[in-house]
């Protein structure tokens, strides 16, 4: 059964979602805006793919059956603890006839609905998870190895698979991109990325070495020590603005990061 829904607003959109009686779509806690009254709303610490969506059939009874249940919770509540993400889902679903749900990011910019067809998985960035149908899974997708040591840093990334549609929303505004369009790979700002198709390889490089230049580029260019790298054919959405920049505005409008000319490096706040 396709979600209905429509994305509405501009400079802090919003996703109005359609649901037929019957129809279950779930959040991550904090995106929830409004419904109608004929939608139940119930708050779970398991995701679909747990049983999340609708109650498992064949589990097993008794106390192994309990047990098993337990644990597979516990695992997934401590993989969102360790990613930082809200630790509980909340489930709408309509009741006696169609029933409508509003959800929202919470930073000002863009949403987007992307449609899985059970061939490729999405992955995005931390918090860009809104809502999604109960036939979606939700997982965290930990970037550490190779990827991690090169970046002198890991990632974590939330991974969506399964069926049907997923809202995602970012800051600013978005651009669709495809590296194999630009020579095969791109580099951006570690905060501009917001999702990216599995087939996409995603890394991260220094920003030059260790050298006078390299200095230059983390000291004055703002970027810090990385840039993330993805290579290969498909779609990538990208977010104008990061939570960085957005953090220092901010504090620059309150008058609370005093900064000389050459950045944060060389603070002329005293406290």
């Amino acid at each position: 059964m396709t979600l209905q829904q429509e994305i509405v607003g501009n400079a802090m959109q919003m996703a109005v979602v359609n649901l037929q009686p019957g129809q279950t779509v779930y959040c991550e806690a904090g995106k929830f805006l409004f419904k109608t009254t004929n939608v139940t709303m119930e708050t779970r610490l398991t995701g679909p793919s747990n049983g999340g969506g609708q109650p498992q059939a064949g589990g097993g009874g008794g106390m192994g059956g309990m047990l098993r249940q337990a644990m597979g919770t516990a695992m997934q509540v401590g993989q969102r603890v360790l990613a930082g993400e809200s630790i509980a889902f909340q489930y709408f679903t309509s009741q006696g006839g169609e029933g409508t749900v509003g959800f929202a990011g919470v930073l000002p910019g863009e949403m987007r609905a992307l449609e899985l067809d059970g061939t490729r998985a999405w992955f995005a960035e931390k918090d860009a998870f809104v809502a999604a149908e109960s036939t979606v899974d939700f997982g965290i997708a930990f970037q550490g190895g190779r990827t991690g040591m090169k970046g002198g840093e890991g990632f974590v990334l939330e991974k969506f698979t399964g069926y049907g549609t997923v809202i995602i929303a970012g800051a600013g505004n978005f651009i669709d991109l495809d590296p194999a369009d630009f020579g095969g790979r791109i580099e951006v700002d570690t905060g501009c990325v917001v999702a990216f198709e599995e087939g996409i390889q995603y890394g991260v490089q220094r920003v030059g070495g260790l050298n006078r230049q390299g200095l230059m580029n983390a000291v004055f260019g703002g970027e810090g020590l990385s840039l993330a790298t993805l290579e290969g054919n498909g779609r990538v959405i990208l977010q104008s603005l990061t939570i960085e920049g957005l953090a220092t505005a901010l504090k620059k409008a309150q008058g609370g990061d005093k900064q000389g000319p050459t950045g944060g490096l060389f603070s002329t706040h005293a406290g």
